[in-house]
């Protein structure tokens, strides 16, 4: 199956510009890009996509053994950029994206330019002399909610994502979790929160944006100048923007600091 089918690659802006790839988070799809990715389609070949299981992509390519771990979707994004032959690639990752975008670029750095992390974490669970932001506990327990009742999990855990004075996006992020099959959701929300990829930071060779949210639950501010502390060479960016998604949230802001740190690129 070709990837363009699979991952539902959708491409826009001039041939021949920088292209920039956006990558969504766990349950969401590329639609969550609506109010940002066209503002870059001005002047940059955009590609959206949606990671096997979610949104459009073909349910059928989804293999529990190859997205067991983040490297199977970190290989999808590489397979896009081959595909499609491109080169110099901007990477924007939303959230567990971000971390993908680490190792897709770690496994085709001739594909890679930049990278943009949007409320990045390499782990998500607080170890010795690290917080992630959970405990093994609270990890637990919300996968065991997710097991029991997806869709109660899914109204629960929405306005924790959105954060506090976004009501309207927690609605579409609760509507977007429940349209994810249950069992994909179930093995991706395994692989997403215990994950650990913090050796992966110092690996990182290309220039990097670390943009960080107000008041985030799920990747707290510690979290994000951890991530910027050790890639090399990173910008730290702290947006006014409240919760996880500052893509919804706070289009504008977020387009207005991804396009600084693209000056400098």
């Amino acid at each position: 199956m070709r990837v363009i089918t699979r991952n539902c690659v959708h491409v826009s802006g001039p041939a021949g510009a920088r292209p920039m790839l956006f990558a969504h988070g766990f349950g969401c799809d590329q639609s969550m890009w609506r109010a940002v990715a066209p503002d870059f389609a001005v002047d940059h070949r955009v590609v959206t996509f949606d990671h096997v299981g979610s949104g459009g992509s073909d349910l059928a390519a989804y293999d529990p053994e190859r997205y067991g771990s983040l490297r199977g979707y970190a290989a999808d994004v590489v397979d896009i950029c081959r595909d499609l032959d491109l080169t110099d690639v901007v990477f924007v990752g939303h959230s567990v994206s971000a971390m993908i975008g680490v190792l897709a670029a770690q496994a085709a750095p001739e594909r890679f330019g930049a990278l943009v992390m949007v409320g990045p974490s390499p782990r998500y669970v607080d170890d010795e002399g690290y917080t992630g932001g959970f405990t093994r506990a609270d990890v637990a327990a919300l996968l065991d909610s997710l097991d029991a009742n997806p869709q109660q999990w899914s109204a629960v855990l929405a306005p924790v994502v959105a954060g506090p004075g976004n009501p309207g996006v927690a609605t579409e992020l609760a509507q977007s979790f429940c349209r994810t099959d249950p069992a994909v959701a179930r093995q991706f929300a395994r692989v997403t929160f215990l994950s650990d990829n913090r050796d992966d930071l110092p690996r990182v060779r290309v220039p990097t944006l670390v943009l960080q949210c107000t008041q985030d639950a799920i990747a707290p501010e510690v979290v994000g100048r951890y991530v910027h502390e050790h890639v090399p060479g990173s910008v730290f960016r702290q947006l006014a923007a409240t919760g996880h998604c500052p893509h919804l949230s706070a289009p504008e802001e977020t387009t207005a600091a991804i396009r600084a740190f693209l000056a400098g690129t």
